[in-house]
């Protein structure tokens, strides 16, 4: 059988991973609607999947006013963090690694979702994206502009939901910092507006995720941490500017100094009007962060095992195909065909299109080479 330098393991730290192939996080909707529990059928469809080198959890969320999906778990009670115990078990159960990621969607909730209260941002402007309610999708509503205090009680939610995802069983933590949520507002001079020691320069814009990585890596230590950025997000009202590109640099400079676990980037190589470096923001990154780099954004085994071998990544994220393909590993070490995944069932809740995919056997794999 052929060796492929993806399907090589990578030590992250103190944790050794069986190889690179990670699953990106994925909002699936399966949750309890109402109390934000993780369920049974997640810790079964995070099982199917443990022959990932690493699973990055779902957003998960750290406070009632950050959710921004229906039917999506919570980090913030005893009770959701005692319902993920179900799933790392499982995971850990058949070998797999499994971080939590956490995150905030800030301008991009609804009232619908959190209770009929506004949602927070880092200045009072609306991200004009679509919000995923209870009665269908809807545009998002001009947020509050969080206040000192708004800030610091997020800050320490965040902080208690690290502690609770450890108590979890989880083997690290991703701080969610991509598309129009929270961070990322803040990040953004379209949408910070602030003149506060959080707002104006570049070094202030970044602050609030930076003093967030910083209060987590307290709880877990910082090669057990890593953040999901996404520089050249294009959605909603999201579009680079001439900020963006230092703001982005400044933070991958910052983040080499903690000693993470990782620094996921989004990219987007499936749109070919865009600039290279949008497409593929780790090799940019590469200049100033040291680390390990986990690329994401339309990869293929192929592209997938090229970024590896001409040292722009050391792990690249599978999203969408781990969906239909929980063996994915396996279909990848036999190159056994993929199956399309069903998007009408992405967010359906129940099994359908969920955890009834099937898995291929090392027998039925080799009748089909």
């Amino acid at each position: 059988m052929q060796k492929h330098k993806l399907l090589d393991p990578i030590r992250l730290g103190d944790l050794e991973l069986r190889n690179r192939v990670v699953m990106a996080p994925m909002t699936r909707a399966r949750a309890e609607a109402s109390s934000h529990l993780a369920t049974d059928l997640m810790a079964e469809y995070y099982r199917q999947r443990a022959g990932a080198g690493l699973i990055i959890t779902e957003g998960t969320w750290p406070n009632d006013e950050s959710v921004g999906f229906v039917n999506v778990p919570g980090m913030f009670t005893r009770q959701q963090s005692d319902s993920w115990k179900k799933v790392t078990n499982s995971v850990h159960e058949h070998g797999g690694k499994i971080f939590s990621q956490l995150g905030h969607c800030g301008p991009n909730a609804h009232p619908d979702l959190i209770g009929g209260k506004l949602p927070v941002s880092a200045s009072a402007i609306n991200v004009r994206s679509m919000a995923f309610t209870p009665s269908g999708i809807k545009e998002t509503v001009t947020p509050k502009e969080m206040s000192k205090e708004d800030i610091e009680r997020t800050q320490a939610d965040f902080t208690k939901a690290a502690q609770f995802a450890k108590e979890a069983g989880f083997d690290g933590l991703e701080i969610h910092s991509s598309q129009t949520y929270l961070f990322p507002a803040f990040m953004s001079s379209e949408f910070n507006h602030r003149t506060d020691e959080y707002g104006g320069s570049k070094e202030n814009r970044a602050r609030l995720l930076l003093e967030t990585i910083d209060n987590v890596i307290k709880v877990w230590g910082p090669n057990r941490v890593s953040v999901k950025l996404q520089p050249y997000v294009k959605m909603g009202g999201f579009a680079p500017n001439a900020d963006t590109e230092p703001a982005f640099l400044y933070v991958v400079e910052q983040l080499n100094q903690r000693q993470l676990a990782f620094l996921h980037l989004l990219g987007d190589q499936k749109s070919a009007d865009l600039p290279d470096q949008m497409k593929r923001p780790w090799i940019q990154a590469k200049k100033f962060y040291k680390g390990r780099i986990l690329a994401g954004g339309g990869f293929t085994q192929e592209s997938g095992e090229k970024a590896i071998n001409d040292d722009e990544a050391d792990m690249i994220a599978y999203g969408e195909p781990f969906i239909a393909n929980p063996d994915l590993v396996e279909r990848f070490k036999t190159n056994w065909p993929l199956t399309p995944s069903i998007r009408e069932f992405h967010y359906a809740g129940g099994a359908k299109g969920y955890i009834d995919y099937e898995i291929a056997t090392a027998s039925s794999s080799s009748q089909r080479r």
